[in-house]
C-alpha cells in the first residue's frame, strides 16, 4: 500500500492506494478519525454487484450501521432529481452530522456523493473510494463535487474535500475495457501539464499498463495523485494555478455536453480535448509540433479519439448544445477563455483565449 497527505491545512487528509484495500476500508476509516455511528454507501448498479458488499462488511466490522444507497449508472445520474434521491435516502437511513458517505464507484459516484454530502446537514464526511481508472487517478482528489446542468457539465457543486481517498487498484479489473482506457486521458494529462518523466514512462509502460499489470497500475495511479495533490495542495480552490488540470477540458466539456452526455465518455472526450489544445498550443505557446505529435500518438496508442466530431455535419441541437457549453465554460473570464497550453510537454500556462481562436482551432481539426 502506497500513502501519502494531501496537505490543505484543516481538510488535510491520508490516500491510500493498493490492491485489496476494500477489505480494509472500515479500519481505514477509524484510523483517520472517523468514529463509528450510521454510515451510508452511495453506489452505482454497476459496482454495487461487484463490491458493495465487500465494502459493506468491512465497514461493518469497524462498527459502523450501513445503509446502501445505489443510483443508476453513467453521466445522466448526475441530476437534480437523483441528488434528491441521495438526500431522500439519507434522511430515510437516519444519518447525523457525524455520519460518513462513502463513495465507492466512478466519477459519476464521487461527484454525486460528494456534493450530497457536502450539504445535507451542512456538511457531513465524504470517503472517496473510487473504482474507476478515471476515479483513481484523477477526480476523487481534489474536492470538486457536483452535478450537470442541462446546458453545462458540473455547473452546480461545491468544493468539499473528502477525509479519506482509499483506492483498491483491484477493483480496475473488472472494467469493460472503453472503460478502463477512457480514464488513461487524465494520467496522460498529469504527464503533459507538470511531469515529462511521468509522460515518458506512460509511453514506455503503456502495453503493461493496457494488460492491467498490478505493479504498473499501482504506479500510475499513486503518481497522478500525487501530481494533482501537489497542485491543490497550494490552489484548493481554482483560483489559479489549479486551472492547469483542466487541459483538454474546456473542449471534453463541451463534446460531452453536446452529445448529451451519452456519444462520449469522458476520457474520451478529454483525449479529443487535449488534442485540440496541443494544436492551440502550437499556434499561441510555441508547442512543437514533434511534441505535438507525440502527445497526439500517446493517446491514439492508448485506444483514445483525437479527431472532433463533425459538428458541420451533427444535429442543430447538438452544435447549439457544443456551442453554449463552451461559451459557459466555467474558466472563462469574461467574453474571454482561460485557455490550459503546453509550451512543452511536462509544463502548462493558462492564456486567454478569444471563443473564435478555439473554434478556429476546432474547425480546423
Amino acid at each position: 500500500m502506497r500513502t501519502f497527505s494531501v496537505e490543505l491545512g484543516p481538510h488535510s487528509h491520508s490516500v491510500h492506494v493498493g490492491a485489496g484495500l476494500l477489505d480494509q476500508l472500515g479500519r481505514l476509516a477509524r484510523e483517520a478519525g472517523i468514529s463509528p455511528g450510521r454510515a451510508a454507501i452511495v453506489t452505482d448498479r454497476n459496482v454495487a454487484p461487484l463490491y458493495g458488499e465487500r465494502a459493506k462488511d468491512s465497514i461493518a466490522k469497524a462498527g459502523f450501521a450501513v445503509a446502501t444507497i445505489e443510483i443508476p449508472a453513467g453521466e445522466a445520474s448526475k441530476t437534480f432529481a437523483t441528488y434528491e434521491l441521495v438526500i431522500d435516502a439519507m434522511v430515510e437511513a437516519r444519518l447525523d452530522r457525524q455520519s460518513p458517505v462513502f463513495a465507492l464507484g466512478g466519477g459519476v459516484v464521487g461527484d454525486l456523493a460528494g456534493f450530497a454530502a457536502s450539504s445535507y446537514m451542512r456538511g457531513i464526511p465524504i470517503v472517496q473510494v473510487p473504482t474507476s481508472v478515471v476515479g483513481q487517478v484523477d477526480s476523487a482528489l481534489g474536492g470538486k463535487t457536483g452535478i450537470d446542468h442541462r446546458r453545462a457539465k458540473n455547473l452546480i457543486g461545491a468544493f468539499y474535500q473528502p477525509r479519506l481517498i482509499v483506492a483498491d487498484i483491484a477493483t480496475l479489473s473488472s472494467l469493460p475495457e472503453r472503460e478502463f482506457r477512457e480514464g488513461l486521458a487524465e494520467a496522460i494529462k498529469y504527464g503533459a501539464i507538470m511531469d515529462a518523466p511521468m509522460f515518458a514512462a506512460i509511453e514506455n509502460d503503456l502495453p503493461a499498463i493496457l494488460s492491467r499489470d498490478p505493479a504498473k497500475l499501482e504506479e500510475l495511479v499513486d503518481r497522478s495523485l500525487r501530481c494533482k495533490a501537489a497542485v491543490v495542495s497550494r490552489d484548493e480552490r481554482e483560483g489559479d494555478l489549479r486551472k492547469i488540470l483542466n487541459f483538454g477540458h474546456t473542449v471534453g466539456h463541451a463534446i460531452e455536453a453536446a452529445g448529451d452526455y451519452a456519444r462520449y465518455l469522458h476520457g474520451e472526450a478529454v483525449a479529443i480535448g487535449m488534442a485540440v489544445a496541443s494544436r492551440l498550443s502550437c499556434l499561441h505557446a510555441g508547442l512543437a509540433e514533434s511534441d505535438q505529435r507525440r502527445l497526439v500518438r500517446l493517446i491514439e496508442r492508448a485506444g483514445l479519439p483525437t479527431e472532433m466530431p463533425d459538428l458541420a455535419n451533427l444535429p442543430a441541437a447538438e452544435q447549439e448544445r457544443f456551442a453554449n457549453a463552451l461559451k459557459l465554460d466555467k474558466k472563462r473570464a469574461g467574453e474571454a477563455i482561460d485557455f490550459v497550453l503546453v509550451p512543452e510537454l511536462g509544463r502548462a500556462i493558462v492564456k486567454k483565449l478569444s471563443f473564435e481562436q478555439v473554434t478556429a482551432a476546432i474547425q480546423s481539426a
